[in-house]
C-alpha cells in the first residue's frame, strides 16, 4: 500500500494506527513525553509491519488531528450537542479516557498545584 505526504488516510490505515496507539505502553509513553519523535518512529515501524507505509511525521500529524477532533466532539457532547460526531469516536474514547488528567488542587498553604487524577474505576461507579 503506497501512501504519500499528500494522501488521505484510509479507514484501514486509521484502524491500524488506533490498534498500535491503544497499546498500554504506547499510550503511557505518548502521555508522558513532550519530545516524542522516537515514539512516532516506533509507531511508523509497527504500522509498516501491518502494511501501512507512513513516516513518523504523518503518524504524529494524524495522532494530533484525531486527538483534536475527539476532544472537540467530546466537549460538544458534554455541552449537550449530541449531533456532533466523528467516525472513530468510540475507539478514541476507549484509548483517551484513561489518560491522566492534570487538574489544579489547593494545597494547605493556599497555593495551587497540578495533580494527576486517574479515572474512578471502582465497581460502584461502573454499575450505573
Amino acid at each position: 500500500m503506497e501512501s504519500g505526504a499528500g494522501k488521505h488516510w484510509t479507514e484501514e490505515e486509521v484502524k491500524a494506527l488506533l490498534s498500535v496507539w491503544s497499546e498500554r505502553s504506547i499510550r503511557k509513553q505518548l502521555h508522558g513525553t513532550l519530545r516524542n519523535k522516537g515514539i512516532f518512529i516506533y509507531i511508523a515501524k509497527r504500522l509498516q509491519e501491518l502494511g501501512v507505509c507512513r513516516d513518523w511525521k504523518q503518524c504524529r500529524a494524524k495522532y494530533k488531528n484525531l486527538k483534536y477532533e475527539y476532544r472537540t466532539v467530546k466537549y460538544a457532547r458534554n455541552s449537550g450537542d449530541v449531533g456532533k460526531t466523528m467516525k472513530f469516536f468510540h475507539d478514541l474514547d476507549a484509548i483517551l479516557r484513561y489518560e491522566p488528567v492534570t487538574r489544579l488542587a489547593a494545597e494547605e498553604n493556599g497555593r495551587c498545584c497540578a495533580t494527576e487524577r486517574q479515572p474512578n474505576t471502582s465497581p460502584t461507579t461502573d454499575s450505573s
